[in-house]
């Protein structure tokens, strides 16, 4: 099937099957890595990208679903001489460690802090359930998180 979406404000259009899952797209078809495959079960939230403008988990899309969908991945948010609020707060903060689940951690953020009120610790770390990160103990991420939030 030909798929047409936006992603990261590029029209683009792929030929897959079916089946084929969002996550593939952008690894596999469009060449964008930054978004990870951690456990192929939908559970470690290292895939999230903003589908329609909010943080989904990229391997739980199929290709007919995204159809005319606007998607950002990390990738669409900074570059390196001028990071995403987000991204400049978890290198302030030391937010990450082995930095595999950062991605789309810090996708799932920025959906938190913007569509979210009075953000605390608690709040945060309950917006943050779907995603794993197995090195941290989430301190630091909470820390990067609020301090957007606040900066707001």
């Amino acid at each position: 099937m030909k798929v047409s979406l936006r992603v990261n404000g590029q029209t683009q259009e792929v030929d897959v099957p079916e089946n084929t899952l969002l996550v593939d797209i952008l690894r596999v078809h469009l060449g964008l890595t930054g978004t990870h495959v951690g456990c192929d079960t939908s559970q470690c939230g290292a895939c999230t990208v903003h589908f329609n403008g909010r943080a989904v988990k990229s391997c739980t899309v199929l290709a007919g679903q995204a159809e005319g969908a606007e998607v950002i991945t990390i990738e669409g948010i900074g570059t390196p001489d001028n990071l995403h609020p987000m991204q400049e707060a978890f290198r302030e903060c030391h937010a990450l460690q082995c930095g595999f689940c950062t991605p789309g951690m810090i996708m799932q953020a920025i959906d938190l802090v913007e569509n979210s009120e009075g953000l605390d610790n608690s709040s945060i770390r309950e917006g943050l359930e779907g995603n794993i990160c197995r090195c941290t103990g989430y301190h630091n991420i909470v820390r990067a998180i609020q301090s957007v939030a606040d900066a707001g």
